[in-house]
């Protein structure tokens, strides 16, 4: 997997980017959510727990690409 990604131009760098942009946008979620009024609390938490949770999977895929990067240079 992390080769084909490779093949297709994707960096390290890129995956560290989406981690930390999926922050801001549970963020972002979040807040949305809290002030539409069809959505309470508990809704409003959800949603910037399930974007949270992309962040790790993204800086774990920057991780492993890093290393790649370094073993093929």
């Amino acid at each position: 997997m992390l080769e084909k990604l490779q093949e297709m131009g994707v960096k390290s760098e890129y995956a560290y980017m989406a981690g930390f942009g999926s922050i801001g946008l549970s963020f972002v979620s979040w807040a949305v959510s809290r002030v539409n009024p069809r959505h309470d609390r508990a809704q409003s938490d959800r949603w910037g727990i399930f974007v949270g949770h992309w962040a790790p999977t993204f800086f774990a895929i920057g991780i492993a690409l890093r290393l790649e990067e370094k073993k093929n240079h």
